[in-house]
This record gives C-alpha cells, structure tokens and sequence, in this order.
C-alpha cells in the first residue's frame, strides 16, 4: 500500500501499489464535474492509465481544465483522422488551424483540396459510430523504429520523430487504427461525443465544445477576414516549402534557415507596405490607425514599422502606446479569483486616454506618460507630442479597437488594424501548434528579458490574460479594416534558445511546473536557430531583444 493525498476531496489516503488513477478515483469515490479526463500528479500531466508505485500528489480534471481541452480534442482528431481513411482512403488530412470556434480541416487528393458535403456528412456518421462503440483508446511506449511502421502512411511524423531521436516512443491504439498523438489521449471513444463536423469553405469545420459549457458545441462565428489570412500563410508555406516542424528543422540542418528568415521578413515588410497604401489612399479622412491584438503580437514593433511606410507615403505619424496609459499597479481592476486583470479596458486611465487623444487631433502639445512594468507605475519623463493637421496618430495596444476607447471619434476618422500570430506552423498534419502557446512563449521570454518576470510568474498569470482576450479583444477583431498575421515561420526555433532556459527554473514543487514541462517537451522536437541574421526591425526583435527601435 503506498499513501496518496487527493486534492480534489482533500484527503489522504492508502492504495494498493500499482493501481491505476481510473481505479484509485473509484477506490476514493473522487468525481469531476464533466467526465473525467486525466490528473495532475506531482504537478506533471499524466492520463488515467497511469499507475502508482509511490506516494503522490494527485488532482483530477475535466474538460473545463486547459489539458482536459487538449486531450479532448487529441482524441477527437484521432477519431477524425480514422473516419478520413475509411471514407475516403487515399485522401490526406490536414488539421490546418482554428477559425469560427472550431478548427478548419482540409482534405486533399492528390495534392489538391477535395472534399464534398456527402463526405463531410459520411465522415461524421463513421465519428459518431465511434463513438457508440465505446472503442478503447490504449497507450504503449515501444520501439521507435516499430511505432513508425504505424504511421508509415505519414511522412511528416515520421521524419520528425527520427529528428528527434528517442529510443521509444509513445503510440496509441484505437482498434485496428494507431498514431502519434504528441500528448495523452481519453480513456475511451464514447467520452468524445460532442462535436459537429460541417463542410466550411473548401474543407471541414470540426466543431468543438464551448470552454465554459462543454456539454455543448460552440456556435460557428464567421470569420472569414481570418480565414483570409490563413489561407495567405498556406501560401507563404508553399512558397519556402515549410509544412511543418520537419520540414523546418531540415531546412535548419540543410543551412537554408537565412532564406527562410529573409523571406518571412520580406513576406512581412510587403504586407505592412500594402497597408500603409491602404492608409495613404484615406489621406486627408483617416487620421487615427488603431493597431489591436491580444498579448506578445508584436504590436509595438508593426506600428513602428507601419510609421516608417507611411513616410514612404509623404505621411508623418505620431506613435502613442496604450501600454503607457496602464493605471497604477494598485488601481487595476481584479477579476473574479482576486488577481490583477491586466486585460481588462479599465486598467487602462481611459479619462487621460481620452483627454490627450483630444488635445493632440486639436494640434496641442501634450506631455505622455511612460508606464514602467518593474514598478507597475506611470511616470512622466518630459517626452511631449504634437500632431501637425496632416499627421497620422497611430496607437497601438490590446483594446486599440473597443470603441469604449474611442466612442467621441467619428468611424470615419479611424483605421482599425487586428494582429496576431494567427497562423503557425505545425506539429505534423494532425498536430497544432496552438497560437496561444506562440504568444506565451514570446511573452515568456520578453517579460524575463525586459518586465522582472520569471516564467513561472508569467504561466501563473496567462489564464488571466486569456480570459481577458475572449472577453475584450476577440469579438471586435473582424471589425478591423484589415488584419496582419505576425506569425514567423522560423520564430519557435529561436525562441527556443531563450524560453528553455528560463523554463527549466520552474521547481517541480510549483503549480506551474506541469504547464513548464509541456512547454519544454513541444520546445524539444525544434532544431535551435541562433537569431544571428534575423534584421533589427524584425517583430521578433521586441521579444528577444537587439531591436533597432526604441521601445
């Protein structure tokens, strides 16, 4: 017998050695709201299969927990991918990225997207069959070299998985079907029954259950301004021939990785030309540009480099960061756990906002604060703005376009901008990677490098800072006049020789040390790139630092 403390009904307890977290729930009588998913034990992720020979610390979750969400939505991919094959056997599937509250998926054949609405719905029908049979889905660690004979039909998995260079890996079996999940799966096929599969555009939406209400599927948003800039990734993809992790880190080991730096960058710079045109073509009307985003989108450095394109246009702008209107550290606004919520648009002075906004568009002078992060003050250092009557305001910030910010500013007058890092590259065909984890690792790295935060305070602080974005940044962005994808094919495998380091500190007795460990695992199968060559104006610049702009 072996001692287990459980967090979820806190108590203590004695197990037979060697039981399974299925068992020791049922021995302890521990439930979870929604099904229950997988545990935290000894602040690692493990999944219900996972048997215990020592004493632990073990809470259970459900889907309502982010890596219940993940294995959700693992296993339902794999279920999808297995439907695929039966349906239509010689077709690939790719698991491209998330749009409309769902993610968007294409099928090809012969290297062309072909998928019809009858196969969408015979597709779904052979889902929902796997989910009435109640198909285990079962783990096992074996031989590399075997595992790959399973996804043989998958190139791009299996040359990542040589890349990376273990003796064993993790393969997971559902029936006379196997894969590679990157991660843990759920126990069995009927706890993944809710989801819709419907054809969306040249592909299939694969719906997925709401964050708050996971017994229901969320409602398709449109978003076709979005849908716009993925496709316009794809291109970029096709064009350096960089699909997914493999294909980066070969190109990293084959020595092409400058190319693939110079023509991302130079992809970037034409596109922030072509909305300075856009801009200049409003000349005279348009004297606001509002740049918005969620967190670590890089938006300080595209409205800097937005600025010099507009000179190139024979427009003067005047840059001003929302950052700097932050109110002071002890009058911003708490959410519902008691934790600043830096996210929300009252932690910003709206009332100054709003009274030097005014008084620069009447063409006074006005002195600007400067927030400093290490204090969590605003101070005031001398540094004034005036704007001529042809200049241009460009502000930049998390809420550039809720309209609370600038409700007094006819519609007219202004030009709304949405960045993000939208689209990324990805694992293999079936595997994301999660934007959102693009943004906290850039985060993670500039908040140690420039703001006095260890990552382990930065992960603590980033469900916050996701609850904010779905609450104030995601419903205005389809209203921007156009959007910008920041993302950079090459940036992860940089990033990855700043964020290792400082991920390796988080302590194995912190909460946040299983979040660290994911982090560290996904870091691992990227090839390091040093930033050497990327140019001083790259976005990439704000984050790790060697910028040629002054922030």
């Amino acid at each position: 017998m072996i001692q287990i403390k459980c967090k979820n009904i806190n108590l203590s307890a004695k197990v037979p050695m060697g039981s399974s977290l299925s068992e020791i729930a049922k021995l302890l009588g521990v439930t979870t709201r929604y099904t229950m998913l997988g545990a935290v034990v000894n602040n690692k992720h493990v999944d219900l299969g996972y048997r215990v020979f020592q004493p632990k610390m073990v809470e259970f979750f459900d889907l309502t927990h982010p890596e219940g969400m993940r294995i959700y939505v693992r296993s339902l991919i794999f279920m999808l991918s297995v439907a695929v094959r039966e349906v239509m056997p010689e077709a690939e599937l790719r698991v491209s990225h998330s749009v409309s509250n769902g993610l968007f998926c294409d099928v090809r054949r012969n290297g062309k997207q072909s998928v019809t609405p009858d196969e969408v719905s015979e597709i779904q029908a052979v889902m929902r069959r796997l989910t009435d049979e109640a198909l285990p889905i079962e783990r096992a660690e074996i031989e590399t070299e075997v595992a790959l004979q399973f996804v043989s039909h998958m190139p791009d998995t299996v040359d990542l998985i040589r890349q990376h260079g273990e003796v064993f890996t993790t393969v997971h079996r559902m029936g006379n079907n196997a894969a590679i999940l990157f991660g843990n799966a759920v126990p069995n096929t009927s706890v993944v029954d809710t989801y819709d599969l419907v054809p969306y555009f040249d592909g299939m939406l694969l719906r997925l259950p709401q964050t708050a209400n996971p017994e229901q599927v969320a409602d398709i948003v449109r978003q076709d301004k979005m849908f716009g800039i993925f496709v316009e990734f794809g291109r970029w993809q096709d064009l350096l021939d960089v699909q997914h992790l493999a294909d980066l880190n070969r190109a990293i080991d084959g020595g092409q990785a400058n190319r693939i730096i110079q023509v991302a960058e130079a992809l970037h710079e034409k596109k922030i030309a072509e909305i300075a045109t856009m801009i200049a073509d409003r000349r005279g009307q348009a004297r606001i540009v509002l740049i918005a985003g969620p967190s670590s989108s890089g938006k300080t450095t595209f409205g800097k480099r937005l600025g010099i394109q507009l000179i190139v246009n024979g427009i003067r702008p005047v840059n001003l960061s929302l950052d700097d209107y932050f109110v002071n550290r002890e009058d911003t606004p708490r959410d519902e756990n008691g934790d600043y919520d830096f996210e929300a648009v009252e932690a910003i002075d709206i009332q100054l906002f709003n009274e030097q906004l005014l008084a620069l568009l009447r063409g006074d002078e006005v002195e600007i604060p400067r927030f400093d992060f290490t204090t969590g003050r605003r101070v005031y250092e001398g540094k004034t703005l005036r704007m001529a009557d042809n200049d241009v305001l460009i502000i930049e910030g998390t809420h550039g376009l809720t309209p609370k910010l600038t409700h007094l500013i006819p519609s007219d007058a202004k030009f709304g901008i949405y960045i993000s890092p939208m689209a990324s590259i990805n694992f293999d065909p079936l595997t994301r990677i999660s934007t959102t984890d693009n943004r906290l690792i850039r985060r993670m790295v500039r908040d140690y490098k420039y703001r006095g935060y260890t990552a382990e305070e930065t992960i603590a602080r980033w469900p916050s800072v996701r609850r904010g974005e779905d609450k104030h940044i995601y419903p205005n962005q389809e209203q921007a006049d156009v959007m910008f994808n920041s993302a950079l094919l090459y940036e992860l495998a940089v990033l990855k020789n700043q964020a290792e380091p400082i991920l390796l500190e988080v302590a194995p007795n912190s909460p946040q040390y299983a979040e660290a460990q994911r982090l560290l695992r996904f870091l691992s199968y990227l090839r390091p790139l040093a930033p050497d060559t990327i140019p001083p104006t790259s976005i990439m610049r704000e984050f790790l630092g060697g910028s040629s702009f002054s922030y």
